[in-house]
């Protein structure tokens, strides 16, 4: 990983970040992103380089490791996304608010 790389961006400014690793263990799935020098608060996109793995229990909750730390990724009520609600690859996009622990998804899930 190199860590001085230029994060890209919309013409907005908003992040656009690229999963490098899926991990599953018997408590959650942690999606990697490669940057960690992302802005504590604010709107970014997430492409899903890799699906979670096939045989992925669908209830487990999905986390996002972010500037070093791995949080969860939370609907609008605070409901845990879990790996059914993301499956395949794509296009997910987050807000994320460190200084009040926001970790959401803001993109619609398709149903």
């Amino acid at each position: 990983m190199n860590c001085c790389s230029n994060i890209t961006t919309n013409v907005n400014g908003t992040p656009y970040l690229t999963s490098t690793n899926i991990t599953v263990t018997a408590t959650a799935v942690d999606i990697a992103l490669a940057f960690r020098r992302v802005q504590p608060v604010g709107y970014m996109t997430i492409r899903l380089a890799t699906a979670i793995p096939e045989g992925t229990t669908g209830t487990l909750p999905v986390t996002l490791s972010l500037n070093g730390v791995s949080r969860p990724l939370t609907l609008f009520n605070g409901t845990p996304v879990t790996a059914a609600d993301l499956a395949g690859t794509g296009v997910i996009t987050v807000f994320n608010d460190r200084f009040n622990g926001i970790l959401q998804l803001a993109s619609p899930l398709t149903v």
